[in-house]
This record gives C-alpha cells, structure tokens and sequence, in this order.
C-alpha cells in the first residue's frame, strides 16, 4: 500500500447536437496536508434543457462545491463538510431562481443536478441529486451506485422529481464504499448512459488504460455514433494506490480539545508568543508557524463551554466562513499545511489594535478619517452579505485597525449563514446591545 492516495482522472464533455453544453464537470486533488484532510473531489451537474441559465447553475454547482468543500473545517467528516456546501449551493440556486426568469416555473430557473465523488483513504463518499449517474467497475460491467430522482409523465415526457434551485431545501443522496486499488467509477450525464452499452464502456477503459481523457473522448464518441440527441459528459475515475491505514474522520467533537496554553509552548507545530485575550467564549493566542516562520493568531474554545457541542461546532464553523470571504476587510485564514491534532482555530495575525481602543486613543478624530473606517468596515460587510452570511456581533471590539489604518471585521463565531441549517443555533446570538 501507499503513503498518499493515488487517482487517475480522466474527463471529455461535449455540446453533441444540441447549441450549447448545459453540463459542467470539474475534479480537484489537493498537496498535502488537504489530500490527507479532505480527499480527491470529483463533480459533475448537468442543467436542465427548458432553462435559458442553468448552464450557469451547472457550472456554479460544481465550482462551488469544489471550492467551498476543501474550505470547510479539518474537524467536519466528508459527509458534513459535503452536505453543507451542497445545501449552501442550492440556497443560492433558489435565491437566484426566486429572482430571476424562474420565479413562477422553476422549468425556467437556475436548476440542475449534481453527482460528487470523493475519494478519502479507503472510503468513496457519493453525493447525488437528480438523474446524472455513478457507477462502479465491477466483473467487466458497471454496477449502477445513484438512482434517478425522476418520475416518468409517459414514454416521451418526464421531468426531475429532484434537482437543486427548485426548493429551499435539498434532499441529498448518500453513499459510502470501501474501496481497494484498481477500482474504477465513472460519473455521467444521460446522453451518455441513455446510447451506450456497459460492455463498450467497459472495455474502452481497459483499451485506453493508459490515457483515461481519451476512454472518455471515445465513450461520449459512442454515445454519438448511436445517435444520442442530448450534451455528453463523461468522468472516469481510477483507483491506482490507497494509503497505509484508514484515514481519520472527526466531527467537532471527535479533535481532541486542546489545553490553555502558555508563552514559549510548542503547540502543534507552533510557537506560541503571548495571549492576546481571553473571554469566556475563547483564548487568542498570537504565534509563530515553526515550520514556515510566519505569525498567525490561534484560538482556542473557551474551557467554560467545551461541554456544549453547539458551541463547539459554531466554533469549527468559524475557519470555514473566514476562508470562504475574500475581502481585504475581513479577517482571513490560515490555510493548512499540516494534519491538525487538536480542535483550533488559525487566523491571520493583525498587528494593530482594535477600533474600540482605538477610539479611546482617537477621542476627537477628523471626519474623513471616520469616514474611511466606515466605508472599510461597509466593504466587509458587503462581502459577507455577498456570501449570505450575517456577522451577528458587529461593534467596536469586533474591528481591528492595523498599522496602515487597514479595518477589518473579527470573530466569526455568531455569523448566520443562510445554508447551515441545523448546523446553527435558533437562538439569535452576539451582543444584544
């Protein structure tokens, strides 16, 4: 067995005889440390013929997932880390759809479906929405993994009975497999699979082992000759070595949670300077990356609520929404670099203070200097927005001013994000006042 897990890919979309390509694929495999974390991420969503924009929907479906998913916390399982960013997709599919040309049909919105596969250590995790398919090599024939969420009108007439865009919630399959090197899964849209036979497709992969683009290339090619009227996309995905051991699935409360920590401790790969402030929802640590010298910020859960697994998993919440916001106004966060041992989180360091002290500092400051505060902290608000998230805790504590007079938006840990669910409290959280 290997150290890493080892895919090989191969992938070929084509419009067919339709004007344009309604589908939209996509696969990611991540370095290290994510690679171990996360796993290799393929998708696939394929838009829906009697919409004007669900190409668009298709290709927001699958960046979305494949972005926000390798965002998502290294204490969340593939199964949670998926769903989320599954149901956070079809909130800004509906949204759009609610706003746009399918407000009163949703045949006219921005709607598709969507299949994922991702592959972490021995385990194929399988996500799936509408009538795209996965399925699996198995004794020279393909074994059918997703069902088809459709419900047949007559022999010519059908329609999907599941896609995302259509509803404010999303009901999402889920499958997980063991899997073993040498096996090999395909993702497909219908004008493949409905004008191809499995032993064709089959044989292709064994014929082209050595170049999967091109198995794909022939399949849709097949599909084609046959006479299929639709767009064709094909994924094939390959097993070539699986890691030694299996690898490790936490939730928030799986991390063990770290001990309050002191200046001059090492800590997970860390050289921690000083406490910066502590609070009965969390320590702040200022620190140094051992390995590449740079300072960040740690922050651990309180020892107060460390028995409240809400708390702990608004707190595992927090590195998701920083990494997903991109704006120079709102704190960001460290990407991994290494396996995390402990439940924490890693955030940029702000070398200046906050508008709080600031303001005690600045008792009767210029006009236009407020005013530049203002507009920075508006721009990452509107960034947040953007993301349908809603801080919750916005006052002055919350705002850091660095050297360069730079404000930016702290403390994500009572942010409401519109596609959380039940990730999130009911209860309205921050500082009342």
């Amino acid at each position: 067995m290997a150290s890493d897990l080892t895919l090989s890919i191969g992938q070929f979309s084509d419009k067919g005889r339709k004007e344009i390509n309604q589908d939209f694929h996509g696969a990611l495999i991540p370095s290290q440390p994510l690679l171990s974390a996360k796993g290799i991420a393929v998708a696939l969503a394929d838009g829906i013929s009697t919409s004007r924009v669900s190409r668009m929907a298709a290709e927001t479906a699958v960046k979305s997932f494949l972005e926000d998913y390798y965002c998502t916390s290294e204490s969340w399982s593939v199964k949670t880390s998926a769903q989320r960013v599954i149901t956070a997709a079809n909130s800004w599919l509906f949204g759009q759809t609610r706003g746009g040309p399918g407000r009163d049909n949703a045949d006219k919105g921005y709607v598709c479906t969507l299949s994922t596969l991702i592959v972490k250590g021995a385990t194929a995790h399988l996500f799936h929405i509408g009538d795209s398919r996965i399925y699996r090599l198995s004794g020279g024939t393909l074994e059918q993994l997703t069902e088809d969420h459709r419900i047949a009108v007559s022999r010519e007439k059908s329609y999907l009975s599941r896609a995302l865009g259509v509803n404010p919630q999303v009901e999402i399959d889920y499958l997980a497999l063991k899997v073993e090197a040498g096996d090999v899964f395909f993702l497909m849209t219908d004008g493949v699979y409905d004008w191809t036979e499995p032993r064709f497709i089959a044989e292709t992969v064994v014929e082209h082992a050595g170049n999967l683009d091109h198995a794909a290339a022939a399949i849709v090619a097949e599909a084609l000759k046959r006479g299929s009227d639709d767009n064709l996309t094909v994924q094939i995905v390959r097993v070539d070595a699986v890691p030694d051991g299996e690898a490790r699935e936490v939730v928030a409360s799986g991390l063990p949670l770290p001990p309050l920590l002191d200046a001059g401790q090492m800590f997970d790969g860390y050289r921690v300077v000083r406490e910066l402030h502590g609070s009965s929802r969390s320590h702040i640590y200022l620190a140094v990356d051992v390995e590449s010298d740079a300072t960040v910020t740690l922050k651990v859960p309180s020892i107060d609520l460390r028995g409240d697994p809400a708390y702990l998993k608004r707190f595992a919440m927090e590195e998701w929404i920083a990494r997903r916001v991109k704006s120079p106004h709102v704190l960001k966060a460290a990407m991994p670099n290494r396996r995390r041992n402990f439940l924490y989180v890693v955030m940029e360091y702000v070398d200046g203070q906050s508008l709080t002290q600031w303001m005690i500092d600045h008792p009767r400051p210029e006009l236009e200097t407020v005013r530049r505060i203002v507009e920075q902290v508006a721009r990452g608000l509107q960034a947040l927005h953007r993301m349908e998230m809603l801080h919750q805790d916005l006052r002055p504590a919350n705002v850091m001013i660095d050297k360069t007079g730079t404000a930016k938006i702290i403390d994500f840990g009572s942010t409401l994000f519109a596609g959380m669910g039940d990730m999130q409290d009911t209860a309205i959280l921050g500082t009342v006042q």
